[in-house]
């Protein structure tokens, strides 16, 4: 049996580790963007980062440098990612224009949803998506459900 907690202190369950082609530069555009405080970096003798951690919020934010001959590829040499990082805020207005001011492109107006957040999408100059939102009012499963369907038929 082991005495150390399988999850260590300051870490969660589920810790999101980006891959992008200029990680140092990324650390840099989640401080202005979103906030983010770095708690670490180890560069690699070639000078890429082979790890990074920070965190925005509570939250950890794994990065790493872009390394094809290792297999770790960012989301532009994909064309494009399927994944969504999801960032609670305090005000989803100020901060998504921190991230535009910072070299984010807005893939979705922030506006009011019928779920409760106002919430916007972007993507950052590595090609990660991000949603942002900012709760504002408590909707019950029954009034988010029917809404849900009324904006599924008027589109």
């Amino acid at each position: 049996m082991n005495s150390v907690p399988a999850i260590p202190s300051g870490m969660t369950a589920i810790t999101p580790h980006l891959v992008c082609d200029g990680a140092a530069a990324a650390i840099d555009f989640y401080v202005q963007a979103f906030g983010a405080v770095e708690a670490g970096r180890l560069p690699g003798p070639d000078g890429r980062l082979m790890h990074a951690m920070i965190r925005i919020g509570d939250a950890p934010l794994m990065l790493v440098d872009a390394c094809p001959e290792y297999g770790a590829v960012g989301p532009k040499t994909l064309n494009g990612s399927p994944v969504t990082i999801h960032l609670y805020v305090a005000d989803v207005d100020a901060t998504i224009a921190r991230a535009v001011a910072a070299g984010a492109r807005v893939t979705m107006p922030v506006a009011d949803m019928f779920w409760g957040d106002r919430y916007g999408k972007l993507e950052d100059p590595f090609g990660h998506q991000w949603s942002v939102a900012t709760h504002i009012r408590d909707v019950g499963p029954e009034e988010i459900n029917s809404a849900m369907l009324q904006a599924c038929r008027d589109s």
